[in-house]
């Protein structure tokens, strides 16, 4: 029991076999039930069952270590905060309820409460090593824990063993915590969890593990490092105070850009994804602390060289700055004696319309820089006399940079130096034009990253409406600069995100501060983030139940007032209301929670398969604004809801055979005989077959992710489908998402119409039709295949 305090003499009897009711019980309690079956029957042997004696305090709070992760099969444990003067801290856990995970996962294997057997007590245990390498293996377990204790931190089921005072002072002396308002420290340190790792364990692995948490080293020592050709190099220790996965999350998708093992036994205090995202979205301070740790690393070509290989690609927001500074300095060079007076240089300024002016010695190299920001400080602010040399307020020695540079690299050098202007030089170091940081702005003007931060900043719905009108023109430069299609759904995903984000808050100034905690949910294809440029709109809105024999009325009035106004707002902008009424603003799609889980209750136990066809969209909501608690305590309740009801998934199979590829028995494309889109066929929905089986899977294995591609690559991970079935799938579906964009954008740019979704395949190349023939064959077998496992014919 990981040395257990007993108040009695009594022994504690393990049972070593556990009995078949046992284990068939066990399987339906998460985490148990969220994995795989032939991952939980590799447990069993594993598991043992533990009798415990009445009075038994089995663990001291803050004191014993817990060495296994139990459930209560019979009798009741009491959890008790030993601090007398907290009111409504006890606890009661009986059958089913868990134990340990939580002090294992967040508290460094040490009891998070005093324990005591309050009857005689059947317990099943399994190790903490096992629990351990369950939760590596399946993080969907982990999140379990981290989802209870995030739950239990809020309404006070569980107090945080980590010091919130000790918290704050290590924040308050840990940059870029330092630079946050004294108030967000206080909430972010009440927010942190600690987690324990022995030495010698490595945690992540470059370009494989995924972060869900920026960890701060709180004690112990750690290295970061980079593995080339089974070799570790660009090894950098950690200290007390050393971040890990910020990097990573921002810039590669929260893939580990480099690993991490620990050297001593660490200490880490966790700050959850979601939770570092909105401090970045919140603070440029904040966020400007890892891109420029990150930026300036990669000014060091060797190290740009490695980790160029190691990182994703990120075509939404480096392709511009990936480009030399060749097409956008100024080639025109203006300069200056260093004896002519300010005035005369401001002057020339003046009449050349630039913002600096070079200066040099007769016949000599320019030897300095005078800008508008050096007249204003220098001159005009200390009443500095005019017809002084210009050489008396220029900024020497000059800062160049090379004409074959990046404009990152440019940018990078411009944040290090704290300079604005930057001389450009030729292969023979010949001054040539002059680079300023408007240049860098405007040659992002089109580039995603800028339109992104130009809705971040807007206020009103008529300038998010002619943002939105840019995103075409960003989008087929991604296309035609090579771009994934995963990545282009991604980056309008993210616009989409970002638009309904600001369109809430402004809601909310407008309305009021909502009565309770609720969220905003996306579904469909921008639940899956796959929105293309043909997209409407389909959300939904769900707030927290109020006290049984409450009226929820004016409750409703409130949440239906702002679903209005949003989805109002979202069709002006771009995204036009939903045919099928799926949105916030429709009483049926705003409602409590509980209604919520009638609603998927309904639909997983007594749908026929014509309504799930229209119900599908709801199996792939995502959380938007809010209060994500809620939004997760709904995902969990349908995982739970789901297990062993074949009767759900065989309807959900004969709905994603009723779509077939658009292939004639000989291999000819079948496409319309006649009217608007005659010769052609629609191309979303030969992809929907693709998207309806990889939901099947991902519900039926209890996969949270919605994006379709993610969900494959979780399918892959847990065995369900082999390498080769992935890989062929998940190029199939890229293709054809490239295919659905080039034709959208030929319609918005080329032929001033609407986006469709319609495929001419006669002007298509001879390898584009040999390979969505392919492809088609591809989706009919898979088709027969998830037939044949979820129906059985």
């Amino acid at each position: 029991m990981g040395a257990p305090f007993f108040s009695t003499a009594s022994e504690i009897t393990e049972l070593r076999l556990l009995p078949r009711e046992a284990i068939d019980q066990l399987r339906q309690i998460p985490p148990f039930s969220l994995i795989p079956e032939d991952a939980f029957e590799a447990l069993i042997p594993k598991m043992r069952m533990e009798r415990i004696p009445k009075g038994t305090i089995l663990f001291l709070q803050g004191r014993s270590p817990v060495t296994c992760l139990y459930l209560v099969q019979s009798g009741a444990l009491s959890l008790k905060d030993d601090e007398k003067t907290r009111v409504g801290i006890d606890r009661l856990l009986e059958e089913g309820d868990l134990y340990g995970g939580i002090s294992i996962l967040m508290n460094g294997g040490i009891s998070l409460k005093t324990v005591k057997a309050l009857k005689d007590t059947l317990l099943y245990a399994l190790p903490e090593d096992d629990f351990r390498r369950l939760c590596a293996v399946w993080p969907e377990v982990r999140r379990h824990f981290v989802d209870e204790y995030t739950k239990g931190i809020v309404d006070g089921a569980y107090d945080l063993m980590v010091s919130k005072d000790l918290a704050r002072h290590f924040l308050m002396e840990t940059e870029p915590f330092s630079f946050l308002p004294e108030f967000e420290i206080d909430a972010v340190s009440a927010e942190l969890s600690m987690v324990y790792h022995p030495r010698d364990e490595v945690l992540f692995v470059q370009g494989v593990s995924r972060i869900e948490e920026l960890l701060i080293l709180q004690k112990g020592a750690a290295q970061k490092y980079v593995e080339e050709n089974d070799q570790t190099i660009l090894k950098e220790m950690m200290g007390e105070g050393s971040l890990f996965g910020g990097i990573s999350i921002l810039l590669n998708e929260g893939i580990a850009i480099r690993s991490l093992r620990t050297v001593e036994d660490c200490f880490f205090y966790a700050l959850s994804k979601s939770r570092f995202l909105d401090l970045c979205r919140r603070f440029d301070v904040f966020t400007e602390y890892f891109t420029d740790t990150f930026g300036k690393r990669m000014l060091n070509r060797s190290y740009a060289a490695i980790i160029a290989k190691t990182i994703q690609p990120r075509e939404d927001s480096l392709q511009t700055l990936n480009t030399t500074i060749e097409g956008i300095f100024k080639n025109n060079v203006v300069y200056c004696l260093s004896d002519m007076s300010i005035r005369s240089a401001a002057e020339l300024m003046t009449i050349h319309r630039c913002s600096s002016i070079l200066v040099r010695e007769d016949n000599g190299p320019f030897i300095g820089i005078v800008t508008d920001n050096d007249l204003r400080k220098k001159v005009i602010a200390k009443g500095m006399d005019a017809m002084q040399p210009v050489r008396t307020i220029m900024s020497t020695p000059l800062k160049t940079i090379s004409e074959k540079a990046l404009v990152f690299e440019a940018l990078m050098t411009m944040i290090q130096e704290n300079k604005k202007h930057l001389a450009v030089v030729d292969t023979n170091d010949t001054v040539v034009g002059i680079l300023t940081d408007k240049d860098i702005l405007a040659s992002q003007g089109d580039s995603p990253l800028f339109l992104i931060r130009e809705i971040q900043s807007a206020d009103r719905v008529e300038t998010l409406t002619r943002l939105y009108g840019r995103v075409p023109q960003v989008v087929q430069r991604l296309i035609q600069g090579g771009a994934k299609a995963q990545n282009i759904t991604r980056l309008i995903t993210t616009i989409s995100d970002t638009i309904l984000t600001k369109l809430i808050d402004m809601a909310l100034e407008e309305v009021g501060r909502p009565p309770c905690r609720f969220a905003f949910m996306v579904l469909g294809s921008e639940g899956r983030k796959e929105q293309t440029l043909k997209t409407d709109q389909d959300n939904a809105i769900l707030f927290e139940d109020l006290e049984e024999g409450a009226d929820i009325t004016e409750m409703h009035a409130y949440f239906l007032n702002l679903g209005e106004i949003v989805c109002t707002w979202l069709d002006q902008v771009g995204y036009s209301l939903c045919k099928g009424d799926v949105m916030a603003k429709n009483p049926k799609w705003c409602q409590p929670i509980s209604v919520w889980k009638q609603y998927f209750t309904n639909w997983t136990l007594h749908a026929e398969p014509k309504d799930l066809l229209d119900a599908s969209i709801f199996f792939d909501f995502r959380f938007a604004y809010g209060d994500e608690a809620l939004v997760n305590e709904l995902r969990r309740f349908l995982i739970e809801r789901l297990l062993g009801w074949a009767g759900f998934f065989r309807h959900l199979t004969e709905n994603a055979l009723y779509f077939k590829p658009p292939l004639g028995f000989f291999r000819n494309f079948i496409v319309e005989s006649k009217g608007e889109h005659r010769d052609a066929f629609d191309i979303k929905s030969a992809m929907l077959p693709i998207v309806d089986i990889v939901r099947i899977y991902a519900l039926k294995y209890s996969i949270r992710e919605t994006n379709t591609q993610e969900r494959l690559y979780q399918l892959y991970l847990k065995k369900k489908f082999t390498w080769n079935t992935y890989s062929e799938i998940e190029h199939a579906y890229s293709f054809l998402m490239q295919l659905r964009f080039a034709r959208q954008i030929q319609a918005i740019l080329n032929e001033n119409r609407p986006p469709d979704n319609y495929i001419t395949p006669k002007k298509l190349t001879r390898i584009e039709q040999t390979m969505l023939k392919e492809i088609f064959v591809r989706i009919e077998s898979l088709q027969r295949q998830t037939s044949f496992e979820f129906t059985g014919s």
